[in-house]
């Protein structure tokens, strides 16, 4: 989740995270914000401090008293060590000062993704098949698998969720950004090429009315 009322800086930071392989949604004031979140699902979120509709230290620090949990990046011109310590004591997991490099920030956010995880394990395994999630590296029967970005997002997506059926529209607003039409047949696409990349012994499954699944084993 991307909060940041400068269109400019906003579509730049949301280019670079999505070229790094991660799923942006965007929101350009708090309100926005807690909209998008409501939906639940996020492994980070970047928020400006001062958006239009306030300090955003201050949603975060409500939103800790209510048990929320999701690593926060704070991005701000406030450069003061004052300012530094109250970011963090308002539940902010990080803070970068403005002006900065997206590569920077791109990292810092990979970083906080990573801790997201929680308890999840950093490999997921599904028979002879391997997804070590924090080198992106995908094998099967031993073989190093090459995926594409979105093709790794989707069946990292699947293999987290052993035994349930995933519909298309959970896919698209988990693996894609928002201008993805749900129309559309990307998914389809990107389930096609898994499939083809996996190997003759399928993994993917389709759930009928429902979308995939990968059965547990």
């Amino acid at each position: 989740m991307v909060v940041e009322d400068d269109e400019d800086l906003r579509v730049a930071i949301t280019a670079e995270l999505n070229g790094s392989g991660l799923s942006v949604r965007e929101a350009g004031d708090l309100a926005q914000a807690d909209a998008e979140l409501a939906v639940g699902g996020f492994a980070c979120a970047v928020f400006d401090r001062m958006l239009p509709d306030g300090d955003s230290i201050g949603y975060v620090h409500r939103r800790r008293q209510e048990g929320w949990a999701v690593p926060v990046l704070f991005l701000t011109a406030r450069d003061s060590l004052a300012d530094r310590v109250a970011g963090f004591e308002h539940g902010g997991d990080d803070y970068l000062v403005k002006p900065f490099a997206v590569a920077e920030m791109s990292a810092r956010v990979h970083a906080l993704y990573r801790r997201a995880g929680g308890g999840r394990p950093s490999v997921l395994r599904h028979g002879d098949l391997e997804m070590d999630c924090a080198r992106r590296q995908v094998h099967r029967g031993g073989k190093l698998l090459t995926l594409s970005d979105k093709e790794f997002a989707v069946l990292e997506y699947l293999l987290s969720r052993p035994d349930q059926a995933v519909g298309r529209d959970e896919l698209i607003e988990h693996c894609w950004d928002t201008s993805t039409d749900p129309m559309s047949n990307v998914v389809d696409v990107v389930i096609r090429r898994l499939r083809v990349k996996l190997g003759e012994a399928e993994i993917i499954h389709t759930v009928r009315g429902r979308g995939y699944r990968i059965a547990a084993r």
